[in-house]
Order: structure tokens, then sequence, then C-alpha cells
């Protein structure tokens, strides 16, 4: 267009200027040139603004197809603080944040209070962390989390928790594992796992104890499991193609935590086999059913505050069941669940309590333990809950009389009452009352007042 209007110009001039030849005087002359000086700078000055607006248009147009081809972010519509959206991350590992771990810290605070001075299990030798706890202000299981895709294949998880005990901070690591993806090789629904993990047993003992609905775990877990079964080894799990959710597994383990354990160093070896199946009834409740088996031999497991030691084979089976229903269809405004497992454990071996001076006693005796409980949340952020436990004590034999394994003909049991309010999926806080009857003649009624905080990444709970 520019180049069209100067030739113009040009031509203009040029015809102008030859006029010029026939010019009768000067004056004329000089008149036809100022008019040509007009003329000259009135196209340029149109020139120049045509020029501008051109320009102007073409950065509009750039402008509106960068705004086209942009993303466009979507707020969720949710219950939670917006603040929750950017902080979640997956359970499971499976992370597209190989070089950035999501890191996250669970902050567990407890003021407790007892009615009496001792909490002893009769008839049973339980590990330290199966003891009811320390009275008072204190701090639970604080834990930090970190969790990311090592690549393509393989994901990996680390949790340590910082515990207070015999008044001393210290640092323990509860996971360490790693994990296949789906894509790395293996059959579909196959899954590996190795490192140091809460192993599939059971229906709590995958879980972290910030993610239980009680401030406490029950009575099995407590004489069964030390709370939670975490030994280094490996799993095989696999999620059969079937209709309902249906799923099996076992796993090898080194042998050194409760139930198993050494006084002297040695492992034997533990292992494990579950099969778990569930599914969904209409569209607002849910079921999962599962069996459990953990052997252990162990050379020489202490409890009791190393005073009794156990050396022998112990074989632990559970069963579990969980049922939810959500009355509105929206399991975040109300949800009603129900839950248990029973255990039974055969051991055959050799007991020796150091206190009551027994020497080597012969023991082969079954004892059980079960829990049931139920919670409803009837507001978005308010549940209570109910729950009953209780252990069926082992006749202890005669050599084993006033010992710690002697339960006095007492079964332990244990009613749980408890309300919590969660301001977020990030924040809860939690107060319990439990009345504890765990030997012959005393009973402890202990107030609990739990809060659980989650700062960073914090993956959903398992169901």
């Amino acid at each position: 267009m520019r180049k069209t209007k100067l030739a113009a110009s040009a031509a203009l001039i040029a015809l102008l200027s030859s006029t010029s030849a026939f010019a009768a005087s000067d004056n004329d002359t000089a008149e036809l040139r100022a008019e040509i000086q007009s003329m000259r700078k009135s196209y340029e000055s149109r020139i120049a603004d045509l020029e501008a607006k051109l320009s102007k248009m073409e950065k509009t147009k750039t402008t509106q197809t960068s705004v086209q081809q942009a993303p466009v972010a979507v707020t969720p519509v949710q219950s939670s603080p917006p603040a929750a959206v950017a902080r979640n991350s997956s359970s499971n590992g499976n992370s597209d944040n190989s070089f950035n771990p999501a890191i996250g810290v669970i902050l567990n605070g407890k003021y407790s209070n007892f009615s009496t001075d001792t909490s002893e299990m009769k008839g049973f030798a339980i590990g330290e962390e199966g003891e009811r706890g320390t009275e008072g202000l204190g701090l639970g299981e604080s834990e930090l989390n970190f969790s990311a895709n090592v690549d393509d294949k393989f994901a990996g998880h680390l949790t340590a928790a910082i515990v207070s005990e015999d008044g001393a901070d210290e640092l323990e690591l509860e996971e360490a594992y790693i994990k296949t993806l789906p894509g790395s090789g293996l059959p579909n629904g196959l899954n590996l796992k190795a490192g140091r993990s809460f192993w599939n047993f059971g229906y709590l003992n995958e879980h972290h104890a910030h993610a239980d609905d009680f401030a406490d775990r029950p009575l099995p877990y407590r004489a069964f499991l030390n709370k939670g079964f975490n030994d280094d080894g490996v799993q095989l799990s696999y999620i059969l193609p079937t209709d309902i959710y249906t799923e099996i597994g076992g796993g090898a383990f080194r042998g050194d935590k409760f139930p198993g354990g050494s006084a002297t160093g040695e492992s034997s070896g533990s292992y494990s086999s579950y099969a778990r199946v569930g599914g969904d009834i209409g569209t607002n409740q849910s079921w999962r059913l599962g069996a459990s088996w953990l052997g252990t031999k162990t050379p020489g497991r202490v409890t009791n505050e190393d005073t009794v030691t156990f050396i022998g084979d112990n074989n632990l089976y559970a069963t579990d069941l969980r049922y939810t229903w959500a009355p509105t269809g929206n399991s975040r405004e109300q949800e009603v669940t129900l839950q248990g497992e029973y255990m039974l454990r055969k051991e055959n071996g050799i007991y020796n309590d150091s206190t009551a001076d027994t020497g080597d006693v012969a023991f082969n005796e079954n004892q059980s333990g079960l829990y049931a409980q139920a919670t409803y949340k009837f507001l978005p952020s308010f549940r209570v809950g109910v729950r009953y436990s209780m252990l069926e004590a082992p006749d202890a034999p005669g050599a084993l009389i006033g010992s710690a394994l002697d339960s006095n003909g007492h079964n332990p049991q244990t009613y749980s009452l408890m309300t919590d309010w969660t301001n977020s999926e990030f924040s809860r806080v939690r107060l319990q009352y439990n009345r504890e009857d765990l030997s012959q003649g005393k009973q402890d009624n202990q107030i609990i007042l739990q809060y659980i905080m989650s700062i960073g990444a914090h993956g959903t709970h398992k169901y």
C-alpha cells in the first residue's frame, strides 16, 4: 500500500515538474513548487497514520491468538479450603514429580488423663508400642513423608516418625519402600513392593495411626502386632480381572519386628498371605471382606519391658469386614461406617519370665481378640463413634502362674466413645473416652484430647 502511494506521488511530482517548463513566469513556478511540497507532506502524514493502524491491528490479533491457546485454570467445586487443592498428592506415590518429591508433615499431639497409675495387660506378653502411652501433654507420632515417581516404572516413599520415648525424642524409620507402577512390564494387576512398609494384613495394619477413626489402636493390634507390623521385606499382590474387586497377595520378611524378633540378632523370617474382596451396593453403599495370615519363627522375642522372652512358632490369622453407607448419596455430607476384625494367634514354643524366676516353660496355647466399631458423620465436619475391643487370654501353665502371662481368669476389654471435628482434610481435633479393664479388679478411665494436622503434600487415605 505504501509503495503504491509513493509511486503515485512520484508520478504526480514528475508531471507537475514537467509542466513547470511551460510556466510563463517565476511566480507560477514558485506556487507550483509550494503546492507540491504541501501535497508531499499530506501524503506522508496519511501513510504514517495508516502504518500505525496496521501495526496496532497486527498486535491485537497476536494477543487474541495467545489467549485462545493458553490453558484455562478451572477451580473445582469442593468442601475444603482452596489452599488444599494444590497440596494434594497421590497416596501410592504415583505423582508426576520425579525430581521434586512431594513432602508432607503430620503433626499429632495428645493430652491424656488416666485414673490408674499402671495399665498392665495381664495374660499377654506385649511390646513397648502396645502399652497405653504417657499421661499429660505430649506428642504422638509426628511424621515426615516423602514420595515421588523414581521413573516410568517405579515409585518411592519414605516415612520417618518423630516419637518421644523415656523423655528423649527419637527419629524412627517407619516406611521406606519402592513399588512398581503400571507399565513396569509386569502383567496388568500385578504389583511388587520392596523395603519397609506397613504390610497388607487385616484392615488397620496398612494404615498409619493418624488415619484411624480413634485416638488409639484396639486391643488385638496392641497385643498381637505391637500396634502395627512393618518389617523389612517384599510383597507381591495381584488384582484379579473379576466383576467385583478381588485382590490376593503374600510377602516374605526379615522377621526382626514384632511378632518376630530376636535377642541375639538372628532372624529366621516371617511370611504372609492375604485375600480380599469388595464392591458397591447400589450408588451409596460399599463393602470389603478380607482374610490374612502372618507366620513367624522367632529365635527369641523380648517383650514386657525386656522381661519376657518367647522362642518358637507364632501364627496369626485375621479376618476383617468394613461397610460404608452414605444416607444422602454423598459421603461428604453424611456417612455411616461399620468395621471389625477378629484375630486368632497360635503360639508353640518356650516362654521365660525373668521377673517370676520360672525358667523355660513350654507353651502351646491359642489366644484371640476382636474389635467392632461404628462411626457416624452426621454433618460434613462432625462425627461420633463407638468401639468395643477384647482379648481372650490363654490358660497359663502352672509354672507361669503369677507371672505376666497369668491373666487370673480375666479377659481384657475396652469400651471407647469418640467425637471429632474435621475443619478440612488437613486438620482434625478429637475427644475420646476409654474404659479399660485390662487386669483383674483394675479399671482405668481415660480421657484423650487429640489434634492431627497435615502440612504440605497429603495423599488420600486408603479405603
